[in-house]
């Protein structure tokens, strides 16, 4: 398990923001190793900059080839344990529309199924 924790700050003209710090709250030392990959690719020019309390600043670039048709996830791992510590997920074009109207129609589904049961037991009980 890695001793890092990453906790995402914002994305802004094409780059991701987080703040990385240890599980225990000690203060990192050293820039941490850490990885961002998409599609088993490891993206390049990772930043780190010196944050409060012993925490790290990063900012991760999001290359044009993560933008296309439908969800794509660049991954942000820990380089020693393997360990994925965040996940940048990037949602875009036609595919899209398709994939949330699915996703909406089985959650009418599914609430119409709760909504059946909870009928149902209110009258048994």
């Amino acid at each position: 398990m890695s001793e890092f924790v990453v906790t995402k700050r914002r994305m802004i003209e094409a780059r991701w923001e987080a703040v990385v710090s240890r599980a225990d709250g000690a203060a990192i030392e050293e820039p941490p190793k850490l990885a961002a990959v998409l599609d088993g690719k490891q993206l390049l020019g990772l930043t780190f900059q010196r944050g409060e309390e012993g925490a790290w600043e990063m900012g991760v670039p999001i290359p044009a080839e993560a933008i296309a048709d439908g969800i794509r996830t660049i991954v942000i791992l820990d380089a020693e344990t393997d360990d994925c510590l965040a996940s940048i997920s990037l949602l875009s074009g036609d595919a899209l529309d398709e994939d949330l109207r699915v996703e909406v129609n089985l959650l009418r589904q599914e609430l119409d199924m709760l909504k059946r049961a909870f009928r149902r037991h209110c009258v048994e009980t």
